[in-house]
């Protein structure tokens, strides 16, 4: 059997925003001064905002510098067949006591519809208490695959 060649497209932005729903883990890319650095992390998609928390450490020091990150989500099931989702923006800290204390509230609501115990006494990494979150300016998705085209028929 000869394998198919891929097709690459496009994502639309409805599909792009269904991939952030789906899943709950990306890359977070950011700079500082000469350096690029790239790291996981765990989030959740809700409007136009990625909501997610840190602990203390050198990625806080340079996000509070130069706010302005990158943020990838894949989804890959062979070397030809995946998509992938790269949303831009800038990442802003939430605390309890700010003036848009609703957006804490929200973020605490939203971490803990994927982890119940996150920001609780049972909290499994409870260090990460810095609480953030990235405004998506704009994103863009890309796609490869190698099923094959199904074409639909045209209605009369």
């Amino acid at each position: 059997m000869t394998p198919k060649a891929p097709r690459f497209r496009s994502l639309a932005d409805r599909d792009c925003r269904a991939l952030l729903r789906r899943h709950h883990a990306g890359r977070l890319a950011f700079t500082f001064r000469d350096q690029a650095d790239i790291e996981p992390i765990s989030y959740v998609f809700e409007g136009e905002w990625l909501y997610a928390r840190t602990a203390p450490g050198t990625k806080l020091v340079k996000l509070r510098h130069h706010p302005w990150v990158a943020f990838e989500v894949d989804e890959i099931t062979g070397p030809f067949d995946w998509r992938s989702v790269v949303a831009y923006g800038t990442a802003y800290f939430l605390s309890a006591g700010a003036l848009d204390h609703r957006a804490y509230d929200t973020a605490i609501k939203l971490l803990q519809s994927i982890d119940p115990r996150a920001l609780t006494h049972e909290d499994l990494i409870p260090g990460r208490t810095t609480l953030f979150r990235i405004h998506i300016d704009s994103m863009t998705g890309r796609a490869a695959s190698t099923a094959p085209v199904v074409k639909q028929r045209r209605q009369s």
